[in-house]
């Protein structure tokens, strides 16, 4: 029997600690309990419901909402039977749906309300296979194809204990677990194959990495469609017996910390920056004496950190000055972040700048940098307890082997990597061969084994005169500036570097409002002399050559609808060149 899948170590949670809390969900303006006990059998319940709607060994299930119960208790059932979940971002549109259940061929999808069953409704003819709609609690829709989420789990009544018993006591470590749909920065989306030992053994090694414990609170909110997020809110609580917490909604994200002050947070460059853009301001605020003592306490907490990345701890006048400095500073700050109680802090997905985290650590916060992909069920490498250096994305994972091609691209080897491309032989030829995942990600070691990201291969610009030179350093440095959101730089055979760039619409607001401009922020030749200077600082770092000489203020931000953003925030340069075409010409017109 293959007793360390995550559907088993859910279930015998149950067994374990029967009373203690698995997920809480805000109700009635309070946050309410679900046990393990409860937990397991809502699992055991609606795997048999999917044992009785016909859902074969090896077959997917889709699953299309925001990060709710339904939607784990769902994805869980389907791989205790040995079905496969398949995620898909609530963002996607009616075509982009139909895709994924399309390719997946799932005959049972999982909705969370009437929006999503509106795009799944108007393609329903372009998917022959799909039999059964099932919704997720509070909505109920009079069709055929679809049952509310009471109508499914009265199924489980249809099939047995031993039926599910049967499905549970068959599963293998080796078997596919579920599908992980990459975001398509590309091409449309592949389907990462991920078994059950890539999900239980990643799950735990994250697990004694971190000392995470059954008393260990987490909040969901990043889209449970992404491998970060299943293993932060599935599989680590799975295998530690921790407690989720579901936020209501990303716009009251910041509310619900607040509320639960969680001891494990993972974020997107993005959410950190917010964060980090927010403080900032309120910290710039204070005036003399205040001022004065804020920057004390930051600079004391700094040293402190500095200590703790390499594993030690503080001492003698340092250590009482620690101490002053929370009273006094950081022990306001930290609960107003809802970060009170964090413990273990991750980032993830894409670049995000060493200055942002060194505020962070100045704030007695280590945020921990992990750098991987869907193809290895989230981590290659990542920053650790003791082992912390900002900008670089840490050592190996344990027990992975990480290796550096002549070309620079990144290798990997480990049981997290995946079993390949559902249906695709092509593309799983090209990126796994001989159990070796070929990342398309460059980088370098540095002499103390921290893996430093260079750049991605297809992202790479060969400007005019030859010269390659990778983006995200230029990107991910000006975007360290306040009034900067989003920085894409263009060059591909061109003369010389330019960027696009965006800007953060509630702090230009703010600058603006204090600067008495009156025409918009990306008209301001006040904001525009604000990121030229900015540039002109970057472009001290870098050679000639890579230095970025033109720059434009889009007169609107990236979005996932707008076709420039993945649902996981990260930029379509293809889109963008092809959407910002006449800006970008107009910079080497000249």
């Amino acid at each position: 029997m293959a007793a360390e899948t995550i559907p088993h170590k859910v279930l015998l949670n149950g067994q374990r600690s029967p009373g203690s809390p698995a997920y809480h969900v805000r109700e009635d303006g309070t946050w309410k309990a679900t046990s393990w006990g409860t937990y397991s059998e809502e699992v055991r319940t609606a795997a048999k419901a999917l044992i009785a709607l016909g859902l074969d060994v090896g077959q997917p299930v889709a699953i299309l909402g925001f990060n709710r119960p339904e939607w784990v208790i769902f994805d869980v059932a389907a791989m205790a039977i040995g079905g496969v979940p398949a995620g898909i971002y609530t963002t996607n549109s009616p075509a982009e749906c139909q895709y994924i259940i399309g390719h997946s061929e799932a005959p049972v999808v999982l909705l969370e309300n009437e929006e999503q069953w509106l795009k799944i409704n108007e393609v329903r003819a372009e998917l022959p296979n799909l039999r059964h709609v099932v919704m997720m609690k509070g909505t109920e829709i009079d069709d055929e194809l679809v049952m509310s989420w009471d109508e499914f789990m009265a199924k489980g009544a249809d099939a047995t204990d031993d039926d599910l018993q049967s499905r549970l006591d068959s599963l293998e470590m080796d078997q596919l677990a579920t599908l992980i749909y990459t975001s398509g920065t590309t091409g449309p989306p592949k389907g990462v194959m991920l078994s059950h030992d890539n999900l239980a053994w990643t799950a735990g090694q994250v697990v004694q990495m971190f000392s995470v414990v059954s008393s260990d609170t987490t909040v969901s909110y990043l889209p449970l469609s992404h491998i970060a997020e299943q293993i932060f809110s599935i599989h680590v609580p799975s295998t530690a017996g921790g407690s989720v917490y579901y936020a209501e909604s990303i716009d009251k994200l910041a509310d619900n910390l607040g509320e639960v002050q969680p001891t494990i947070l993972f974020g997107v460059p993005r959410v950190w920056e917010r964060f980090h853009a927010g403080v900032a301001a309120k910290l710039a605020e204070a005036t003399g004496a205040k001022a004065k003592i804020a920057d004390w306490a930051l600079g004391t907490v700094s040293k402190v950190t500095a200590l703790r990345c390499e594993g030690k701890e503080p001492s003698g006048l340092l250590a009482g000055q620690y101490a002053i400095a929370k009273k006094l500073v950081i022990d306001k700050v930290k609960p107003a972040l809802g970060m009170k109680n964090a413990r273990v802090l991750g980032v993830g997905a894409a670049p995000i700048a060493a200055e942002v985290l060194e505020f962070f650590g100045s704030l007695d916060l280590i945020i921990h940098e992990v750098y991987g992909q869907s193809e290895d069920t989230g981590p290659t490498t990542t920053n650790r307890p003791g082992k912390v250096h900002f900008g670089s994305v840490g050592p190996n994972f344990p027990g992975v082997d990480v290796m550096i091609a002549d070309d620079g691209e990144i290798l990997v080897k480990g049981r997290n990597v995946f079993l390949g491309y559902f249906k695709d032989e092509a593309a799983t030829k090209e990126a796994l061969v001989d159990g070796v995942l070929y990342s398309g990600d460059l980088g370098q070691f540095d002499e103390n084994g921290m893996l430093w990201i260079t750049g991605r291969k297809k992202d790479i610009i060969i400007t005019a005169g030859g010269k390659n030179v990778a983006p995200q350093p230029l990107e991910g440095g000006l975007k360290t500036h306040r009034l900067v959101s989003e920085v894409v730089v263009i060059g591909d055979r061109r003369k010389f570097l330019s960027a696009l760039v965006t800007l953060d619409e509630d702090v230009a607001a703010e600058f603006c409002a204090e600067h008495n401009i009156a025409e918009p922020p990306h008209e301001s030749e006040q904001v525009r002399k604000e990121v030229e200077s900015a540039v002109d600082e970057l472009n001290k770092n870098f050679a000639r050559v890579e230095q970025i000489k033109k720059f434009t203020v889009l007169a609107r931000q990236l979005s996932i609808e707008g076709g420039e953003l993945t649902p996981t925030l990260k930029v379509k340069r293809n889109r963008v060149a092809e959407h910002f075409a006449t800006e970008i010409d107009a910079m080497y017109e000249d």
